[in-house]
C-alpha cells in the first residue's frame, strides 16, 4: 500500500488524544479536515479504527494492532530527532581520536581540558596508536579524527592540517646527571644509551633521519611502545630519551628527571590532524577540529 506519512500522523494523535479535535489543535489543523483524513485511512485499509464514544473516540480491535506499530515508529522518529538536536548544541554525541604520544603530550591534552570543560556531555573516546595506526584508523572509520605527528607516508583518502609544532628536549635519570648544565653535541649524546620509540613509528624514524644527518649511527640501546614509557626508563638509568618539553612542565613525575641541553637544539616537530577526504565530521568532531586548528600554547 502506498498509504502517506500525514495519513498515518493523523491517525498516531487522534489515538493517542482519544479526540480528533484534539488531535487537530496538536496538528494545527481542523476537526473535519481530521475526520476526512481518518475516513480515507479506513478506506484504504478497508476497516474501521475508531468508533464514536460518550468519552470521545475509541480504537477498534483493529485500530490497536496499527497503534502499537505506528506509536513505535513516532516515539522512534521523536526520539531520533531528539538526539539530533542534543547533538547539534553539543549536549550529547560523541568524538573518537586515536593520537600519538607526541601529539596527545604536545598539544591535544591541552585542547581536550578546554572541550571538556566547555562540553561535558560529550563523551570522548581517546586511542593511543603510532602515527600509521592513527591514519589506518580513521582510513578505517574506526577514528574521527586523527591527531599524529609527521613521517607517515598519507592516504589519498585523507586530508591533513597543521594543528602544532612541539620541541622535544633529552632527559636522562642521576646516573647521568652529571651531563645536566653542559651543552652537548648530538655525538656527546650518542656516546650514551639511547631509549627511542620503536622502529616504525614517526619518532624512531625522525630521530633516525637527524642523526644519520650528523654522520651518527642510530642504534636506540633502549625501544619503547608510547612516549609515556620514556620517563619511567629514563629514571631507572637506563639511559637518554627525549620527551615533549611539555611532559617536563609541572608534571609530579619529575623526580629523579634531568633536563639536557643540546648546542643544536632538536628541531621541532609538527603535529597534524586528519580526517576523511568528503567524509562529513558530525558536531562533536567539528567542534574538537575548530578548537585544535585555533589552538595557542598558554591559553
Amino acid at each position: 500500500m502506498n498509504i502517506s506519512y500525514d495519513s498515518y500522523r493523523v491517525f498516531y494523535y487522534a489515538a493517542k488524544y482519544k479526540s480528533f479535535s484534539q488531535a487537530a489543535a496538536a496538528l494545527y489543523n481542523d476537526q473535519p479536515n481530521v475526520t476526512r483524513m481518518i475516513r480515507r485511512l479506513e478506506s484504504e485499509l478497508r476497516c474501521p479504527l475508531f468508533f464514536r464514544s460518550p468519552q470521545g473516540v475509541r480504537l477498534t480491535p483493529e485500530g490497536e494492532k496499527l497503534y502499537t506499530h505506528i506509536a513505535a515508529a513516532f516515539e522512534s522518529i521523536a526520539a531520533g530527532e531528539a538526539e539530533l538536536l542534543s547533538g547539534q548544541s553539543l549536549q550529547a554525541g560523541a568524538v573518537r581520536i586515536a593520537a600519538s604520544g607526541l601529539a596527545l603530550q604536545g598539544c591535544l591534552l591541552r585542547v581536550l581540558a578546554r572541550y571538556r570543560r566547555e562540553f561535558p556531555h560529550v563523551r570522548i573516546c581517546l586511542t593511543n596508536h603510532s602515527t600509521p595506526q592513527g591514519l589506518a584508523a580513521v582510513q578505517n572509520g574506526l577514528a574521527d579524527l586523527a591527531v599524529v605527528s609527521e613521517g607517515s607516508i598519507v592516504p589519498d583518502s585523507l586530508v591533513k592540517q597543521k594543528v602544532a609544532e612541539v620541541q622535544e628536549v633529552p632527559v636522562c635519570g642521576a646516573g647521568f646527571s652529571q651531563l645536566a648544565g653542559k651543552a652537548l653535541s648530538l655525538a656527546e649524546l650518542a656516546d650514551h644509551p639511547i631509549i627511542c620509540l620503536t622502529s616504525g613509528t614517526s619518532s624512531h624514524t625522525f630521530y633516525a633521519d637527524l642523526f644519520r644527518r650528523c654522520d651518527l649511527s642510530f642504534c636506540p640501546d633502549i625501544e619503547v611502545e608510547t612516549v609515556d614509557q620514556v620517563l619511567p626508563v629514563v629514571r631507572s638509568d637506563l639511559g637518554i630519551g627525549f620527551v615533549p618539553r611539555e611532559m617536563l612542565l609541572g608534571s609530579p613525575e619529575l623526580t629523579g628527571i634531568y633536563p639536557l641541553t643540546l648546542a643544536q637544539p632538536i628541531p621541532p616537530r609538527s603535529i597534524y590532524l586528519f580526517q576523511r577526504k568528503n567524509q562529513p565530521l558530525s558536531m562533536a568532531a567539528q567542534q574538537l577540529r575548530r578548537m585544535l586548528l585555533q589552538d595557542e600554547p598558554g591559553i
